[in-house]
Formats: C-alpha cells, structure tokens, sequence
C-alpha cells in the first residue's frame, strides 16, 4: 500500500486514536502535576510542576479531617450500594420470575420515577431527617447512616430493570427443575440463580458505589459537622473560600480519592464487559 492509501484505509484510525488519547489523558496530567506543585496555587500548575513534593499531601491531612472523610466515604458508598444492591435483586428477581397483579404497572412505576432527578426530593427528605434527627439521632443528621438509608431509597429504579434483563436471560427451565427436586424460591435464587448472574451483580455494585462516593449535593446537606463530610464533600469544600491557595490540597485529595474506586474496577474488569452487555439483551 502507498503512503496515501494506507492513510486512508488505516492512518487516519490512529491520528483519531492519538487525540482521544491525549485528549483523555491530559486532565489526569493536570491533576497530578496540580497535587505535586509546591506552590499549591492553580494559576502557578504547570504540566511539569518544578520542585515537585509531596506538600500538598501533607497539608491535606494536617488542616483538613481528611482522613475522616475518606473513611466515611468508604462507609456510607460500601453500605450503601451492597444494601441497594441486595434490594434491587430481590425485586428483580420477583419482577423477572413472579406473575402477579400489578407487576407491568410497577414496573413502569420504578421506571418513571427514575426520569426525576434527585434533588427534587432534597427538601422533603430534609424535613423528614429533621423529625428522625430528633427522634432517633443515631441515623440523624452527620451520620453516616442517614445518607445509608436515602441512597437505599434510590435503588429500586434503573438497577431493578439491569438485573431484570439479566435474569430474563437465565432459562426458566432452571428454576422449574429446582422446583421439582424440592428446592424452596428462596433456595433456587440463592443457590441456582445467583451464581449465573454474578457479572451483572458486580456492575451494579460498582455503579452504585461509584455513584455514592461522588454524590455531593444530597451529602452537603445530610453533613455538615466537618468530621462526619464524605470526600466529595469536604473536598468542595476546600474550593468554596481559597479556590486558588486551596487547589493544590484538592488535587491531591483527588488522587487519593480515586484510590478506592481504580482498585474496585480493576479488580471486577472481567465481570463488567459482559455484566453490561448481557442485561441489556432482553428487558
């Protein structure tokens, strides 16, 4: 092939590669250059920072209750999305096995529900943490708990119809010869049906827990005592007053903060390409 054929039927492929590469990469380049600079200012952060150190990490944790809010954020976003995530299962396995009246109508219902976004909801949900806050304190207001139980609330939605589509994808034959070897429902979906969708399982655990560790605007009004903030929190936080001192102290609180969630996803990589694919076949 001649230099402009090859461009024209392989080159061009690269050239495209090349710039969604950069392209990607350079605010990861940004980041990390911002949490090594010294000087910790964003009008000083350079590609190359120059006398690069680790100053930024060392503040992070000495003015600030970081610590705290990682552990709280590692907290509420495990709790969180293994409690939805067990929730969402049941009713999808009900939805997807179970004929009863009523079940297309719920369906669309949790459906429906999703098209709002949450923050509608932020006003009520104060109210009703306010009189809990009173009455039971211990899942109040600046407990980990409290946000526990509203992200609980939001389960029962898109996560219901991924591992439905899942489960309609598991042959019903399955459930019927468990049926007549005696197994009860609940011994068919824990011993049978389960380990056939694990992939599915694993997606939707590591979108919910991704999603819980980046909510900020449901958190900043659940927690405001500075030791009970979650990372996103705190770290907006950092950006209100000082946004230009404080840059160099939030960029380091990223990559710290993109610790637990690399490690949840390289860790669960096998599951995720089909756990996506496989629920979205049939619905």
């Amino acid at each position: 092939m001649t230099g402009r054929s090859w461009f024209g039927a392989v080159g061009w492929r690269h050239v495209v590669a090349l710039v969604a590469c950069v392209w990607a990469l350079f605010p990861i380049v940004f980041v990390v250059s911002a949490a090594f600079n010294p000087q910790g200012t964003l009008s000083s952060t350079d590609v190359i920072p120059n006398g690069a150190s680790f100053d930024n990490f060392k503040n992070l944790f000495a003015t600030t209750d970081f610590a705290w809010w990682f552990l709280n954020s590692i907290v509420i976003a495990g709790c969180a999305s293994i409690f939805s995530l067990m929730l969402a299962t049941c009713a999808a396995y009900a939805f997807s096995r179970f004929r009863f009246r009523g079940r297309r109508r719920g369906l669309l219902a949790l459906l429906i529900v999703q098209m709002f976004p949450a923050f509608l909801a932020v006003v009520v949900l104060y109210l009703i943490f306010t009189t809990i806050s009173d009455l039971y304190p211990i899942i109040g207001f600046n407990t980990p708990w409290s946000l526990v139980l509203v992200y609980m609330g939001g389960a029962l939605g898109v996560n219901t119809w991924l591992i439905k589509g899942f489960f309609d994808t598991v042959p019903i034959e399955l459930d019927e010869s468990a049926k007549v070897d005696g197994a009860s429902h609940l011994r068919t979906f824990w011993s049978i049906i389960l380990p056939l969708v694990v992939p599915i399982l694993v997606v939707v655990g590591l979108l919910g827990f991704i999603s819980a560790i980046n909510e900020v605007l449901i958190a900043s009004v659940f927690l405001t005592q500075s030791t009970s903030k979650t990372l996103a929190v705190g770290l907006y936080g950092l950006l209100e007053g000082r946004r230009d001192a404080n840059f160099g102290m939030f960029a380091a609180g990223t990559l710290l903060t993109a610790i637990p969630t690399v490690i949840l996803f390289y860790s669960t990589q096998k599951y995720i390409a089909g756990g996506l694919t496989a629920g979205a076949v049939k619905g």
